[in-house]
């Protein structure tokens, strides 16, 4: 490990432990957010494997978060699933958080499904609603701070990947159509997440500030995945539930807190469960 990331050997390490432990080889990586780790139950004859017990593996230290790896069948298709992500506020590099992705590369996997929690700016978007990713605002990126910092190992990528269309355009049509037979389409919407550094949720200025930019939800994860699954070439699918409206006025006593997350993805998850599980299925034939 060197002071901008885990070189390409320490990685395959990582993933060739888990090849030798499970016969699955996934198609789908899946990136479970805070209370959406049930989407890793859905997968059928599973392995699962405690980050703790995975060489060089992160830990996941927020509630909600399971911190297991989760291998197995989703409707038939070999699947890997997070159950619980890494965020730069626990302490860890961005190079560092998004390591898993790079891992899922070399063991097989050729997209990523990639789910957070996010508040929602947008004043038309609810509490439950749920926003595919059609772009997104790298606030800590402006600053500096991007997974691929440091020097380019060309066996994962160009030196300077474009993010023009980081989420694949057919799966976001995918999903609305998925959507749309489930009867879920009046919870929908597409939009822009924007990626804030945390723990500390916005204040008001920062968040009208974050709209006037162009974002529908804001949230502290996800954005270094995405750089660095682009980056080896993995394609992405990305949502947002919306589990809390961000407070944007000064005379309110509502207040943004964690138990909202968790309590909202606790009432979504079936409905996400259904809708990734499908989609997921739908990616398999392409």
């Amino acid at each position: 490990m060197t002071e901008f990331g885990y070189s390409y050997d320490e990685i395959k390490k990582t993933a060739d432990f888990l090849a030798e432990r499970t016969t699955h080889r996934p198609k789908i990586g899946i990136i479970c957010g805070s209370g959406l780790g049930g989407l890793a139950d859905c997968l059928a004859e599973s392995d699962s494997f405690s980050y703790s017990d995975i060489p060089d593996f992160p830990l996941s230290t927020v509630h909600g978060h399971a911190g297991r790896l989760v291998f197995g069948l989703l409707k038939g298709v070999p699947t890997v699933c997070m159950q619980g992500r890494f965020h730069a506020y626990e302490g860890y590099e961005l190079w560092k958080c998004a390591m898993p992705v790079r891992m899922m590369k070399l063991i097989g996997v050729k997209t990523v499904i990639i789910t957070n929690a996010a508040g929602g700016i947008n004043p038309d978007y609810k509490v439950g609603d749920i926003m595919i990713i059609k772009d997104h605002i790298n606030f800590q990126g402006f600053a500096g701070d991007n997974p691929l910092r440091g020097k380019n190992d060309e066996r994962w990528g160009l030196r300077f990947p474009p993010m023009s269309n980081a989420y694949d355009t057919k799966y976001r049509q995918l999903a609305k159509k998925v959507a749309k037979e489930q009867n879920i389409s009046k919870w929908f919407h597409e939009g822009v997440y924007v990626m804030v550094g945390g723990p500390s949720f916005e204040t008001v200025a920062e968040l009208r500030a974050l709209r006037l930019l162009g974002a529908d939800a804001v949230g502290m994860s996800t954005v270094h995945e995405v750089v660095t699954a682009r980056h080896c070439g993995l394609k992405v699918f990305a949502l947002s539930l919306i589990t809390n409206k961000c407070v944007m006025e000064y005379e309110t006593e509502k207040i943004a807190n964690h138990e909202e997350v968790l309590e909202t993805g606790e009432a979504r998850k079936h409905a996400l469960q259904n809708l990734v599980s499908v989609i997921a299925s739908e990616m398999s034939i392409d």
